[in-house]
């Protein structure tokens, strides 16, 4: 029996679903030193950490900023045309840059890490071309693999954009619990919504301790 239109229409969407759920499972595969070293930078910092992207990317940017700062690591999204029209100035050398682009060519993002790293604001890139543009300026460059059957003609960022985020979300776990940051935290931070209105909350975050390393040997 030939398959309906609509048996069509559900296999090419399990077809991508799948497709996508396997570019995210990759992820745990390229957790490595370099994420070590990420996480020990952000640790260590005396200053913000601002994430910024273009398009797709600066969704991913802006998501993460908020998870970062609910979770224990303040942090907050910067528009890179914004960045470039004055924003930048917010930033000193103290701070920490994380640039998001999957191509790693983005004309306003790189002219935004260019010019923070030449303040002395530490950049780090996390990107799918390890031989961009962006990898090239970043003090500590994350290159994660393509995904071109999640990413429609490898072109728009859909299941590339969902594999960044759970390495971003991996780093925003590992600092809560090196801060042991508090569900009490969380609470007092996130009044709103249902999480406001809880009455118990889970147990405490398992400790873990970060490796100290200094950004001079991760270059």
């Amino acid at each position: 029996m030939a398959p309906t239109p609509t048996d069509t229409v559900i296999a090419a969407a399990r077809e991508f679903v799948a497709a996508e759920s396997a570019a995210l499972a990759d992820v745990s595969t390229q957790i490595d030193d370099t994420f070590v070293r990420v996480a020990s930078l952000v640790q260590s910092t005396e200053g913000k950490v601002v994430l910024t992207g273009a398009g797709t990317a600066g969704f991913i940017a802006r998501r993460t900023a908020h998870l970062f700062s609910v979770s224990g690591t303040p942090a907050f999204f910067l528009n890179p045309t914004d960045g470039l029209h004055g924003s930048m100035g917010a930033l000193r050398s103290t701070d920490i840059l994380i640039a998001i682009s999957k191509g790693g060519e983005s004309a306003e993002v790189n002219d935004l890490a260019r010019r923070l790293r030449g303040e002395g604001v530490a950049i780090v890139a996390l990107t799918c071309a390890a031989g961009s543009t962006l990898a090239s300026i970043a003090d500590i460059a994350v290159t994660l693999r393509e995904t071109p059957l999640a990413d429609p003609g490898n072109l728009l960022a859909m299941g590339s954009t969902l594999a960044q985020s759970s390495w971003l979300d991996a780093l925003a776990v590992v600092l809560m619990r090196s801060r042991q940051h508090s569900w009490e935290k969380v609470q007092y931070t996130h009044p709103g919504g249902a999480v406001g209105q809880l009455s118990t909350l889970p147990a405490a975050v398992e400790p873990l301790q970060i490796p100290e390393i200094t950004l001079e040997s991760t270059r």
